[in-house]
C-alpha cells in the first residue's frame, strides 16, 4: 500500500462486555484469497448493543481485541494474490457468512466480526476476526459480491439489502415458487418484515403476515400492497391455525417462522397448522422451549420440516438481481443514516428501531 494510508479508524471490542473505542489501527494489507474495500455504509443489528455489553453469551468471539460489524457496501480499494474478478474500483456488497473453502464433509462456518458457528471453527475466526464497522476492510472474496446495474441507489439506501439476505436463505430453502401463498411468522420483526417484502418480490399470490403488534401489521399491509394479508395472533394455537388457515384461502404452501428467542411454541404450531397438504414450513427464528410437534400430523399430511441457517453462497447475486430488475421494493424500509464515530448513540438506535426503520452507518 506504498503511498497510501498506513492507518484507518476502526471500532474495536476488547472482549464481549469489555471496552469498545474508535481508534486508529494499521490498514490491513491483501493476502491471497482477500480483497481490500473501502466502506461506504454499514447496517447495525438490532442487537448490537447487547452482543457488546456481553448479554449474548451464545456468540463465540474471537480472542482478543478485534473490529466488529458483519455487512457493508464499498468499493474495492485493491485485490490480493489470486484475486481473478474482483477489480480496484468495483462496488460489492460484504456478507459476514464465510464456510471454509475445504472440500470436506462438514466445512467450518463463522459470521466474520461476530461469532464462529460449529465446533472447530474458532481457527477460522482467528484469520477472518475482523468487521465492517471501520473505513476499510480486509475480506475473502467469499464474502464479497459485485454489484452491478444499482448506480441509482446510493450507499445508505443500498444497506438495507443486508436484512434481506437472511430471510431470503430461508424463502430460498423453503423453494417458495411463483403464485404460491406464504405465511411469516414473527412478520413485525425486522427480518419477517423483510421476508414479506420478498415474498411478494419472489411471486408469492399472497403473503400473510402474522405477529401480535397488531399497529406494526398495518403498517406493513400498507408497505406491501393488495397482496398482503394480517393475522393478529392471540396465542391460542388452535384459534391462530384457523385464522392463519382463512387468511391464506384455506391453507398455505408455505411458512416461514423467523420469531427470534420465542418462549411460547403456540405461534409456530399455528403456522404448521395452517399448512395444506403438501406444505413446507422453514424455521429460521430460534426459540428457548421444546417445539412439540405431532408426529402423525406432519405424516398425514405429507408436510416438510425444514431448518435453515444464513443463505447459500450465491444468494447476494441472485437478491441483488431481484433489486435491479425492479420486483424488490424496498422503498418503504427507511435508513437513517448516523456518522462511525456516532456508534454508541446508534446501537441505541437500532436497539428501538421499528420494522420499516434501518440503522446505517457511513464513515
Amino acid at each position: 500500500m506504498t503511498g497510501k494510508k498506513s492507518t484507518m479508524k476502526a471500532w474495536r471490542l476488547e472482549r464481549l462486555g469489555g471496552e469498545l473505542s474508535f481508534k486508529d489501527v494499521p490498514m490491513p494489507e491483501p493476502r491471497a484469497g482477500s480483497v481490500l474495500v473501502r466502506i461506504e455504509a454499514q447496517m447495525l443489528l438490532s442487537y448490537l448493543k447487547r452482543y457488546v455489553e456481553g448479554k449474548l453469551p451464545t456468540y463465540i468471539p474471537p480472542h482478543g481485541e478485534f473490529t466488529i460489524g458483519t455487512n457493508g457496501i464499498g468499493v474495492v480499494e485493491a485485490a490480493g494474490r489470486d484475486v481473478w474478478h474482483l477489480k480496484p474500483g468495483q462496488r460489492v456488497v460484504i456478507s459476514p457468512h464465510f464456510v471454509s473453502r475445504e472440500n470436506v464433509e462438514d466445512p467450518a462456518q463463522i459470521l466474520i466480526g461476530l461469532t464462529s458457528l460449529v465446533e472447530g471453527a474458532e481457527p477460522v475466526l482467528a484469520d477472518w476476526p475482523d468487521g465492517t464497522l471501520a473505513e476499510y476492510a480486509l475480506m475473502p472474496v467469499e464474502a464479497v459480491t459485485p454489484v452491478e446495474g444499482l448506480d441509482d441507489i446510493d450507499s445508505a439506501h443500498l444497506a438495507v439489502l443486508n436484512r434481506c439476505i437472511v430471510p431470503f436463505g430461508g424463502l430460498l430453502r423453503g423453494r417458495l415458487a411463483a403464485g404460491e401463498t406464504l405465511i411469516v411468522n414473527g412478520a413485525t420483526g425486522a427480518y419477517g418484515t423483510a421476508a414479506v417484502l420478498l415474498g411478494l418480490a419472489m411471486g408469492a399470490s399472497r403473503v400473510v403476515a402474522a405477529g401480535r403488534n397488531q399497529e406494526a401489521l398495518e403498517a406493513l399491509k400498507q408497505a406491501g400492497g393488495s397482496r398482503v394479508t394480517t393475522v393478529a395472533l392471540k396465542g391460542d394455537t388452535q384459534a391462530d391455525a384457523a385464522s392463519l388457515r382463512q387468511a391464506a384461502g384455506g391453507g398455505a404452501h408455505m411458512a416461514f417462522d423467523m420469531v427470534g428467542q420465542a418462549g411460547d411454541p403456540s405461534a409456530t404450531l399455528a403456522a404448521l397448522s395452517s399448512l395444506r397438504r403438501g406444505g413446507r414450513l422453514v424455521l429460521m427464528g430460534s426459540m428457548t422451549t421444546e417445539l412439540p410437534i405431532s408426529y402423525g400430523m406432519v405424516m398425514l399430511n405429507n408436510l416438510e420440516i425444514l431448518g435453515q441457517f444464513m443463505y447459500p453462497a450465491g444468494a447476494y447475486r441472485r437478491l441483488l438481481n431481484l433489486l435491479q430488475s425492479g420486483l424488490l421494493d424496498l422503498s418503504s424500509i427507511h435508513p437513517s443514516v448516523y456518522p462511525l464515530a456516532d456508534l454508541p448513540r446508534a446501537m441505541e438506535a437500532a436497539a428501538d428501531a421499528g420494522s420499516l426503520e434501518c440503522i446505517v452507518m457511513q464513515p
